[in-house]
């Protein structure tokens, strides 16, 4: 009898220290109609860092994104010294040479680039006849075999590594660059699959 009446009153106890802590959290939570009530671990949304746009008295300037000292790249970043020009891209086409072993990893590699980004309009095989072209959103877009002629001159099947890398960097009539989207070892890897293509009779 005495151990059932100390157990309801530890529930009792319970369910009233459940009661009152809740009065207490909404209480809180009410007094202030901006604030969100109890925080858990702030520094999950309140950054510590200074945000790009964000007043900063550390610079002279007063402002948090600085612009990078001079002749500076960022990490990772590889110039491309040759000038969106017919004389850059018959330079790039004398100059640039692949840099990737020629192997089967990479050819797969840039088959899979190559699908993905350039066989909408070139087509899967290289012969101008994507799905793009079939729909007739775009017109005249080469093969890269047979006798296609290149808009800058010569044959699309004799067209040098280097000017491909050159037409993927900045494109060519309705073709847009392509250089944000394929990394440098990306870009060679389809131009060594579009060489593939080059040889197809």
């Amino acid at each position: 009898m005495k151990g059932s009446i100390l157990a309801m009153n530890k529930n009792k106890i319970v369910a009233a220290s459940f009661v009152l802590l809740a009065f207490v959290a909404t209480l809180s939570a009410c007094k202030d109609n901006k604030s969100t009530g109890l925080e858990y671990a702030r520094n999950m949304y309140d950054p510590l860092a200074y945000n790009p746009d964000q007043p900063n008295n550390n610079f002279a300037n007063g402002q948090t994104a600085q612009t990078p000292p001079a002749n500076t790249n960022p990490i990772g970043f590889v110039k491309y010294e040759y000038a969106n020009t017919k004389e850059g891209y018959e330079a790039a086409g004398a100059n640039l040479k692949n840099p990737l072993p020629h192997s089967e990893q990479n050819l797969l590699s840039g088959k899979h680039y190559y699908t993905v980004f350039c066989g909408p309009c070139h087509g899967d095989n290289g012969d101008g006849k994507g799905h793009l072209v079939q729909i007739e959103k775009y017109a005249g877009v080469p093969a890269y075999h047979g006798d296609a002629a290149s808009s800058r001159g010569g044959a699309m099947s004799d067209l040098s590594e280097g000017k491909i890398y050159h037409t993927i960097m900045y494109g060519l009539n309705n073709m847009g660059s392509h250089a944000s989207q394929l990394t440098p070892d990306q870009r060679w890897k389809v131009v060594m699959y579009v060489q593939q293509l080059q040889k197809i009779q």
